[in-house]
């Protein structure tokens, strides 16, 4: 990757005034420039005549980059090899940086809340049973024997 940086001014010269190029190296440049930390909240998604526009989660994160942005233009451009960001726009746009992060990967699983949850659904089918028994004192020895039962499968 570092390579590719270290060529990226020169396509940008032979492009000449290629917009695309121009943007696509920008977009690229941001991502080495923000780091890990900040792409999870900032995702550039325009170059518009110098102006690099990028969605931010929240108000907060616009006033933070918004106090950051002369850094961040000088971090492009110095990577870039020339001024191709003058001006940076932060939008709140939540839904686009969403989209940006990509499909989230799914919780791990909870094993202690699902056997809790197979315990419970397991008591209230015993105490349903256990309703059953007319006879008190039986009714206490048949759920405790569940109970020892139950601890004993855990």
């Amino acid at each position: 990757m570092n390579e590719l940086f270290k060529i990226i001014p020169a396509v940008l010269r032979a492009a000449g005034e290629s917009g695309e190029v121009a943007e696509a190296a920008a977009m690229a440049a941001w991502r080495r420039v923000a780091g890990e930390n900040l792409l999870p909240h900032a995702v550039p998604f325009r170059l518009y005549r110098k102006t690099l526009i990028v969605a931010v989660t929240d108000v907060t994160w616009q006033r933070q980059l918004e106090s950051m942005a002369g850094q961040l233009i000088f971090g492009l451009n110095s990577l870039l090899g020339q001024a191709v960001v003058t001006f940076v726009e932060f939008r709140i746009d939540p839904v686009t940086v969403e989209l940006a992060r990509g499909p989230r990967a799914e919780p791990p699983i909870d094993r202690e809340l699902l056997e809790a949850d197979a315990l419970l659904a397991a008591g209230n089918e015993l105490h349903r049973a256990a309703e059953a028994i007319s006879d008190l004192e039986l009714r206490h020895r048949f759920l405790v024997a569940a109970g020892v039962n139950l601890s004993r499968e855990r």
